[in-house]
């Protein structure tokens, strides 16, 4: 992509963030957004048709950005533990981009955000749990499958937003390990099955 087109669209990205914090959502214009950005409105629409296709596209963006952190999972070979080094990428990630994810995840939770990091984190956790139950033993408690998948992303989305409204009071590479070890001890204690 154009390196014009890519410094244009991080000035938006910039200046919807900046706004973001000031004022609610609803209260934000193209115009706005624009000037802040220091671009003119025709500019702005270059690049999105409006801001819910603004908000649609960063959202994606993001999740792109983390799929492409996570790719490596796929081709790693399975275990039953979420390797911490991979978790300590997605929180330098978060960590690299704070001021994006405060704002949209921990201090105005837009739902497109919220939603689409959340289905990234259910379905991780699903292809991972897969695995596990695939090579397992007798478990120890059951739990019922999608509970404990809502339980793991719920959990671990609010740990983030914690992190981040706290202005990540530990490092990216402490909160990695201190996960790592809630999820094997996690692992160790339960075994999901259907209950349907």
């Amino acid at each position: 992509m154009d390196p014009r087109v890519l410094r244009t669209r991080q000035l938006i990205r910039d200046a919807f963030v900046d706004l973001l914090q000031e004022t609610d959502l609803e209260k934000i214009t193209v115009n706005r957004i624009a000037e802040r950005a220091t671009i003119n409105r025709v500019t702005f629409y270059l690049h999105y048709r409006d801001i819910p296709e603004m908000l649609e596209r960063l959202s994606d963006d993001m999740i792109n950005e983390i799929h492409t952190i996570l790719h490596d999972i796929r081709n790693q070979p399975r275990s039953t533990d979420l390797d911490w080094s991979i978790l300590l990428k997605v929180l330098e990630h978060i960590a690299e981009n704070s001021k994006f994810y405060k704002v949209l995840l921990a201090s105005q939770r837009i739902p497109i955000f919220t939603d689409k990091l959340s289905n990234l984190i259910v379905d991780l956790i699903t292809s991972r749990r897969e695995y596990q139950n695939n090579s397992s033993s007798k478990p120890a408690v059951i739990v019922s499958k999608d509970i404990a998948i809502w339980y793991g992303s719920s959990a671990f989305i609010g740990t983030i937003v914690c992190w981040l409204r706290n202005d990540m009071p530990y490092t990216p590479l402490f909160l990695a390990k201190q996960l790592s070890q809630l999820f094997r001890l996690h692992q160790n204690t339960d075994q999901l099955v259907d209950l349907e």
